[in-house]
């Protein structure tokens, strides 16, 4: 699952979304708030915070395009998060409670393995 974090490529099932999701908002929160708690936040070099907010960002794009491509859609269907009101709901019920493609698709293998497949075609 580590290799989905900063990659673009492949594909991600729905309980692995869902996995890297919650955890990177658990880490960030506690992260914050641990950071915000001791009163480090405040005087933090704006680029730290940049950096690490960009680092998320980047985490939650790669996992998005992911779970576009067990949809077998492009990763740039992430874009319509950026229309107002609709875009996120639209990419939250997309990526995390739609079924991905059954098999193979052309962005790779089914993430939750080609044996369902070939046991439901006999």
């Amino acid at each position: 699952m580590i290799d989905n974090l900063f990659s673009f490529n492949g594909r991600l099932s729905r309980s692995g979304y869902w996995a890297i999701s919650l955890c990177v908002a658990v880490v960030a929160g506690l992260l914050i708030g641990v950071l915000t708690a001791i009163g480090v936040l405040a005087t933090m070099e704006p680029l730290f915070i940049v950096l690490f907010g960009l680092a998320i960002g980047v985490i939650g794009m790669s996992v998005s395009v992911h779970r576009f491509h067990d949809r077998n859609k492009s990763g740039w269907w992430y874009l319509i998060g950026f229309v107002p009101v609709i875009g996120g709901l639209w990419l939250v019920v997309e990526n995390g409670f739609l079924k991905g493609t059954e098999g193979s698709n052309r962005y790779g293998r089914d993430p939750l393995g080609d044996a369902a497949q070939s046991t439901t075609q006999r």
